[in-house]
């Protein structure tokens, strides 16, 4: 007698099998089964079956990132799900204290006057800020490097007190000194003594247009205080039989002459008269700091 087979009960036994092998691994019933896995296909491979997680993860060395979660199968056959995620690249940045840029702080007046009389620094100063301010530099505070004998309370005041802490700069761009004790060990240099422009002065320097014009005012010792007898009354004086001290822009003397006796850029001799700054070589010329 033949017998028939029920193609329905015979794919019945099977899910039925499938489902009882696939609960006794669950429940341990795979014994001591190795397991394998791969981050690229995210298959675990045990003694009994083998799952597959749905992950596209790479695995780099000691790093693994992962679009999905990680599954981790366990010894007793519990499946854990991991929520720390781990970046390929970590990117670190290092901040640094903001520094000024360079700016311009220094410079030789391109115009003079024909007499030291300035109107007091008052007037000095003005001449400053206005030749800065046509350079793009007007909103720094300007002061001309002059001292005086009789300032506020009839107290002297000093050029080195007038000009800030510094550093300093040209119009090149190039420091002319660190801060105030840097600045008063300095020889003058037409390279570096520039006007507002950044033109070298007219001096005694090798090639330099005439007429020489490197006599600057500052009534000023070398150190920066006050030269008493040598303001031309405080810049206000046009009289002949007083006089102001000057320094050399370019640090030079008759001839080019290099000698130490012309060297000073704040304090080399008295002039003519407060009358005329031309003569010995000046055209009533100051220096200007910004102070801030």
């Amino acid at each position: 007698m033949n017998t028939t087979r029920n193609p329905g009960m015979h794919r019945l036994g099977a899910v039925m099998g499938l489902g009882l092998s696939l609960a006794m691994f669950a429940c341990g019933g795979g014994g001591g089964g190795s397991t394998d896995t791969t981050g690229t296909a995210g298959t675990t491979t045990g003694s009994t079956g083998t799952t597959t997680a749905p992950t596209t993860g790479t695995t780099t060395d000691d790093t693994t990132t992962s679009s999905t979660p990680p599954t981790t199968t366990t010894g007793d056959g519990t499946t854990s799900t991991s929520n720390t995620t781990t970046d390929a690249t970590t990117t670190s940045s290092t901040s640094t204290g903001d520094e000024a840029e360079p700016s311009l702080s220094f410079f030789v007046s391109s115009t003079g006057s024909p007499t030291a009389n300035l109107g007091g620094l008052e007037g000095a100063d003005q001449r400053c800020q206005d030749l800065a301010e046509a350079v793009g530099a007007g909103a720094k505070t300007w002061h001309a490097y002059l001292s005086v004998e009789n300032g506020p309370n009839d107290q002297p005041v000093h050029a080195r007190d007038r000009i800030g802490a510094g550093p300093w700069y040209n119009a090149d761009l190039v420091m002319v000194a660190a801060d105030l004790a840097d600045l008063h060990t300095k020889d003058g240099d037409a390279a570096i003594f520039l006007d507002e422009n950044g033109d070298m002065v007219p001096g005694q320097w090798d090639g330099s247009p005439a007429p020489n014009q490197h006599d600057i005012l500052t009534g000023t010792n070398k150190d920066g205080t006050v030269t008493p007898g040598k303001t031309c009354a405080d810049w206000t004086s046009e009289d002949p039989a007083l006089f102001a001290q000057v320094g050399h822009s370019d640090g030079l003397g008759p001839m080019g002459s290099d000698a130490e006796q012309y060297r000073s850029w704040n304090s080399v001799h008295e002039s003519g008269g407060c009358n005329d700054t031309a003569p010995k070589g000046g055209a009533g010329r100051i220096y200007c700091f910004a102070s801030d």
